[in-house]
């Protein structure tokens, strides 16, 4: 139907070819060229067309079913379209829709998004699209919007899509007719008339992205590059993970000379990973006091480092969310989520006719499902606390009796046994957790993305560190809780590296690549069925949990074991280009909305900096050479605790004096975002002066 090819007026992009069009301006859609409808639009009469996102529908779909998505696609917001740009494939009866947007769409949804674009004089400013003209390179979309934002924003409009009247859609059951004010894209898939929805890779830059990325010997993040590549949302996550990794070097430092330096540590070290019991000769009072400070010094500089890790992070995500103009994203009273339902009505704040849901039945469900379903869970983890403790109890027996190298192997068994079970609940819990957000019938996406953040960073606080905190504050039990410390880190590093990085790529190898052959001069639109071929990206949950737990074994348990950020130090660093890899290769190209940092993530780990100074407080007070060292110098266990809670009290105050003396934004930023709501009160001052001018010459 079409030719398809690559036109050099397009950067290289990989674009279906349509002729030069000249038709008159209408309100509905249009056929240009060689298939690609348009919405008749004075600035988007012209040019090549970039493919950016693959619509796959249902095989044996009727074509009048399809002609009427694809009209649909291009006509305008108002009249209940996308104002997109829709071609079908070079099989007009094929199972696919490539979507692209104009110019005019796309400048008005970055206004409507809240993204800041480089203004004339070369500041970030909130894009306006009636004051565009006076943008940057407003004029070249391709240039003014990364090719992240240009696909979701055709997310955006196509989840958008509402039936303005009812009406029949063609070639589909009575049963499926569409109400006024329902959401068209709601209903397609929940048909299965849309498969999926996804972005297209664009190889060339892909190939670019992964030679600066994960190819090469670089030590530093193509933050950019991802940023423009793969959105805001994947670049904040590996900027942390840079920024998080290179940061363990002064702990992993500090953790190896207390080791090597202090003989009552390192034999403490090599306890945690074998059965040996070496004991510390009683007449080594040097070496004695040297591990006692060593501690300290380590739980000192765990809660200190903490603090200055997050507020320093702050800092760099603001002047990245500067660059890439989403530090001044607002909450806007947009449409509601295309999975909202309720009864229809008139919203009291917008006005506009959409579904209602009331908020009292919202929170009915959370007390009365989702409350209990997470209880259940929390419940389950417990469940499995007692299994590991009783299983040790079993191995502990059998290894007294039996005494042998069997034995000796076995006493790993309950660990591994406990990470497995903690593992495939979590996995289980995600899943509920998405059923329970979906159930809650949230209206917004961020409300919607914070409560399921939520579900899950209370299950995996729990279910990561129920035991550790049972073993410290209930058993209290140091020397058990050094060796599962050790075990936990050890064995489940060892378990996401085969997990993560050796069977995703054994499966891409062996079973996604052969799929995935092509040859150069295959027809673009094979080129993109091969890409549905791979699985959907599953998001970031399981990668900021992971660096969440790390983050709390570091700050809240290594001063019982100072190696712990040596070896989180050496899993991150294959953690980065493992987690490249996958992105670039295993999976679907995710879309990727605008934002501004990592959200509740940034908040949980907050909270883990302030607990580290209760939890080491307590684990120095329990320091069987430190309650030693009290005895003999006569201080009760009454007065060595509360010496542990003014310390504490003092640490915590030093904690919130940092986060004071080190600014959440440098101040050439906050200079700048002064100086845009300075702006922004200037020409609202105009607006309404002018409104009044109007108004007395009336």
């Amino acid at each position: 139907m079409s030719s398809v090819g690559s036109d050099a007026g397009d950067g290289g992009h990989a674009v279906l070819r349509t002729k030069t069009p000249g038709e008159k301006a209408s309100d509905g859609p249009s056929e240009v060229g060689s298939g690609w409808t348009r919405a008749s639009c004075p600035c988007c009469v012209s040019g090549p067309v970039e493919p950016l996102v693959l619509l796959q529908l249902r095989s044996g779909l009727q074509q009048q079913t399809k002609d009427w998505i694809i009209t649909l696609i291009a006509t305008a917001v108002k009249q209940g379209g996308a104002a997109l740009s829709a071609h079908p494939g070079e099989e007009p009866s094929g199972d696919i829709i490539v979507v692209s947007a104009p110019r005019c769409t796309l400048l008005r949804a970055t206004e409507e998004l809240g993204l800041c674009k480089a203004y004339h004089n070369g500041d970030m400013t909130a894009f306006s699209y009636h004051d565009r003209n006076n943008f940057q390179n407003a004029d070249n979309v391709q240039v003014f919007l990364t090719v992240s934002e240009r696909q979701y924003i055709v997310k955006y409009e196509l989840e958008g899509m509402r039936a303005q009247r009812d009406l029949k859609i063609p070639g589909l059951p009575e049963g499926l007719r569409l109400q006024r004010r329902d959401n068209i894209w709601q209903k397609l898939q929940g048909a299965g008339v849309v498969r999926c929805m996804f972005p297209l890779n664009h190889e060339e830059k892909l190939k670019a992205l992964s030679k600066a990325w994960y190819s090469g010997n670089q030590l530093t993040q193509p933050l950019d590059m991802i940023h423009e590549y793969f959105g805001g949302t994947v670049a904040f996550y590996f900027s942390f993970l840079d920024f998080y990794t290179w940061s363990l070097l002064p702990p992993a430092i500090l953790g190896l000379v207390l080791t090597m330096f202090s003989g009552g540590v390192n034999k403490e070290a090599l306890d945690s990973i074998s059965d040996s019991k070496v004991a510390i000769s009683s007449g080594d009072d040097d070496d004695e006091a040297l591990t006692v400070s060593g501690h300290m010094i380590q739980a000192v500089f765990s809660m200190l480092w903490s603090t200055v890790v997050m507020e320093m992070w702050k800092r760099r995500k603001t002047t990245l969310s500067y660059r890439w103009g989403t530090m001044q994203l607002a909450e806007r009273f947009s449409e509601p989520r295309p999975s909202y339902h309720g009864d229809m009505g008139v919203n009291p704040v917008t006005g506009r006719w959409e579904p209602l849901f009331p908020v009292w039945q919202r929170k009915l469900r959370m007390a009365l499902v989702s409350v209990p379903m997470v209880g259940l869970f929390l419940g389950l983890v417990v469940l499995g606390m007692l299994g590991f403790y009783w299983g040790e109890a079993q191995v502990q027996t059998l290894h007294t009796e039996w005494d042998s190298l069997l034995s000796s192997a076995l006493l790993y068994l309950p660990s591994v046994a406990h990470i497995v079970y903690t593992n495939a609940l979590g996995t289980a819990y995600r899943q509920v957790a998405l059923a329970l957000t979906e159930f809650e019938n949230h209206r917004e996406e961020s409300a919607y993305g914070d409560h399921l953040t939520g579900k899950i960073l209370v299950f995996t606080f729990f279910n990561y560190f129920a035991v550790l905190f049972h073993i410290a504050f209930y058993k209290q039990d140091v020397p058990l809780l050094r060796k599962r410390l050790a075990s936990l880190l050890i064995i489940t590093q060892l378990v996401n590296q085969v997990t993560e990085v050796v069977i995703p790529f054994l499966v891409d190898r062996l079973f996604s690549a052969p799929k995935r052959s092509e040859k150069e001069e295959d027809p673009e639109e094979d080129k993109f069925r091969n890409q549905s071929n791979l699985p959907d990206f599953p998001g970031l949950f399981a990668e900021y949990i992971e660096l969440l737990v790390q983050f709390g074994y570091l700050s809240l348990f290594s001063c019982v074991y100072p190696l712990t950020a040596v070896l989180l130090l050496l899993n991150n660093l294959t953690e980065i280009r493992s987690d490249a890899y996958k992105m670039c290769k295993l999976f679907k190209k995710p879309f990727s909305a605008p934002v501004a940092g990592m959200g509740v993530w940034q908040t949980a780990f907050e909270v883990l900096s302030f607990v580290s100074v209760i939890s080491n407080c307590w684990l120095l007070l329990l320091s069987p050479r430190l309650q030693e060292l009290g005895q003999e110098n006569g201080i009760t266990g009454t007065n060595a605790l509360l010496v542990a809670v003014l310390l504490e009290h003092l640490l915590i105050l030093f904690k919130m004096l940092l986060a004071i003396l080190i600014p959440d934004e440098p101040d050439w930023i906050r200079v700048k975002r002064e100086q845009n709501e300075f702006k922004s009160m200037q020409a609202l001052g105009q607006q309404r002066q002018g409104a009044m001018d109007r108004y007395f010459i009336e």
